[in-house]
């Protein structure tokens, strides 16, 4: 899941991850945002959340993972063992879905070599393409992730957007990024649409992406009530127009996940 920040991915991540998990299906929900509010979405208790230490900044371990002794300064292992690190670090949340918090990466630079990204690079990769959960990543906002190259194996992109210039055109440069990066399967969601003009407007602004408008999802007043109540969206009201908006959104996903995946 990616898009401008606050556009709704986190609600459309956590509330899929959500739906998978009910559905039977074993789920590993990653929030990769330096916000890290995916345990929000998802209903993680608050005893839970209380203990969560981010890898981003478990220092200690980044280090002994990825610097290369007697190398010197500066020198790193850009593929550093990681396949015990969710299963160490994940945390359990509501209908058995796992929840492993990556948290963002300080270092601004696009394209970063530090030992967080070298890290965090390969633990992504290695989730996509060697464990067989259902992998809901709730990547950072913007482009970061992108140009750090810890996007690369996913399945499916979801680009969220909102009904704004702004939120487009930073859309279509994730998308243009994510094909450079080898994603085959992107979609665009629109979040919190008013009305059918503005999804007039977003398709004929994407006339030319060659990526569809998948998916839109109403504005809907719950989701901030139960943001200020700090419950799930999808247990304070299970039936309200976003939720149900999403809760097709997901049978979408699975009829895709068949046609793409299991044939």
């Amino acid at each position: 899941m990616s898009g401008k920040g606050g556009v709704g991915k986190t609600l459309v991540s956590g509330t899929l991850a959500r739906l998978f998990a009910k559905d039977g299906f074993k789920v590993l929900a990653i929030d990769n945002d330096s916000a890290m509010n995916l345990s929000y979405t998802l209903g993680i208790e608050e005893e839970v959340k209380s203990k969560i230490v981010p890898i981003s900044e478990m220092k200690e371990m980044i280090m002994e993972r990825t610097v290369v002794k007697g190398a010197g300064s500066g020198a790193y292992n850009i593929n550093p063992e990681v396949s015990d690190i969710p299963d160490r670090f994940k945390v359990t949340g509501p209908d058995d879905l796992q929840l492993l918090v990556l948290g963002g990466i300080e270092e601004p630079a696009t394209g970063c070599l530090c030992p967080e990204n070298a890290l965090i690079r390969t633990l992504l990769y290695n989730l996509f393409v060697k464990r067989d959960e259902v992998v809901v990543v709730d990547f950072e906002a913007g482009l970061e992730h992108l140009g750090r190259g810890t996007a690369k194996g996913i399945d499916v992109m979801l680009v969220v957007t909102e009904p704004s210039q702004k939120s487009l055109d930073l859309s279509l440069k994730i998308i243009e990024l994510s094909k450079k990066l080898g994603v085959i399967n992107i979609y665009l969601v629109a979040n919190k649409v008013i009305d059918d003009s503005q999804i007039d407007i977003i398709n004929d602004r994407i006339k030319s992406w060659k990526v569809p408008l998948y998916h839109s999802v109403p504005y809907d007043l719950e989701i901030g009530k139960a943001d200020l109540e700090g419950i799930s969206p999808i247990d304070f009201n299970p039936n309200s127009k976003a939720i149900n908006s999403v809760k097709s959104l997901y049978s979408k996903l699975k009829k895709l996940k068949l046609e793409l995946f299991d044939l």
